[in-house]
Order: structure tokens, then sequence, then C-alpha cells
């Protein structure tokens, strides 16, 4: 079976992000407190889909938001590869 290389989308990650942060209430000011920023423009980078956050910066954005690192990425290609998962099975 052939899968193809995953790819993230930066810009669905980004809203994906924006999103699980609104659900739990946590703002651009929280996030940049958070993580140690003198200003938000980091955040407002990883929510705008221009940049990911660092693998450490993932890592302590799932512990803050009760998810796994792979619930904040998306992959450009999730539907491709979970439809040849299944037809492997």
């Amino acid at each position: 079976m052939l899968i193809q290389y995953p790819v993230i989308d930066l810009y669905s990650t980004g809203k994906n992000l924006r999103r699980l942060c609104a659900i739990r209430g946590i703002s651009v000011r929280d996030l940049q407190k958070y993580c140690g920023f003198t200003n938000p423009q980091s955040v407002y980078r990883w929510f705008s889909g221009k940049v990911l956050p660092s693998v450490d910066n993932l890592y302590a954005l799932s512990i803050l938001l009760g998810v796994s690192m792979n619930d904040i990425i998306v992959s450009k290609d999730d539907d491709v590869v979970f439809l040849l998962y299944a037809l492997a099975k």
C-alpha cells in the first residue's frame, strides 16, 4: 500500500489552534504569557498560519489545551491518509 508523505496544513492548523483556544476561553495574551513571549506576535503568526509553534511550544500548548499534539495539527492530506488506512484494514 502506498501512503503519501504527510504535509502539515499551516493555515488549517492555525485556524484549529485558534478554535481550540476559543472553546477554552484562552486569549492571545494568555498564550503569550504562558509561552513567556514579550509580545503576542508569535501567537498571531500561529493563528494566521504563517508559522507553526516549535515542538516545545506545541507540546506545551497540548498540555494547556488538554489535547494531544496531533489534535492541534491538521494535515493537508488527512482525508487521503485516513482513507488509505481504512482500505488497508
